[in-house]
C-alpha cells in the first residue's frame, strides 16, 4: 500500500472520530473508519482501520488493515496488512501477512508475519 492507495481510502470513509474528540470502550464497524481522536478500549473490525497523526490509540486491534500515521499503545492483529507511517509511534505487537514501516517511525514491539 502506498500513499496513492491511502488517499483513495480516506476518500471512501464510513466514520471518522475527530481530533478533540475521545472514545471509550469497544469499537466494532464496517466500512474505512479514520480515527484522528483518543481512544481507549478495543477495536474489531473486517475492513479498514486508519489511525491519522492527531490520534492517540490505546487498545487491542484485530481488523483486515490497519494503517497508521498515529501514537498506538496495544498489540494489533491484521488480516492483510498494517502499514505504518512517520510520524507513528507504536508500542505493543505487530501481527500479519504484510507488515510494511516507513522510515522514521518508532516501534517497540515484536512483529509476526505469516498467513
Amino acid at each position: 500500500m502506498n500513499r496513492e492507495y491511502y488517499s483513495r481510502v480516506s476518500e471512501n470513509v464510513s466514520a471518522i472520530i475527530e481530533a478533540g474528540c475521545e472514545f471509550e470502550g469497544k469499537l466494532a464497524f464496517e466500512g474505512i473508519v479514520r480515527l484522528g481522536g483518543k481512544f481507549d478500549g478495543e477495536i474489531f473490525t473486517n475492513d479498514v482501520l486508519i489511525i491519522e497523526e492527531t490520534a492517540f490509540v490505546k487498545a487491542n486491534i484485530d481488523a483486515e488493515v490497519v494503517i497508521i500515521s498515529g501514537k498506538v499503545v496495544g498489540n494489533i492483529v491484521a488480516r492483510s496488512r498494517i502499514e505504518i507511517f512517520k510520524p507513528a509511534m507504536v508500542k505493543g505487537n505487530l501481527t500479519a501477512p504484510i507488515i510494511v514501516m516507513e522510515e522514521g517511525v518508532v516501534f517497540e514491539g515484536k512483529t509476526k508475519m505469516g498467513e
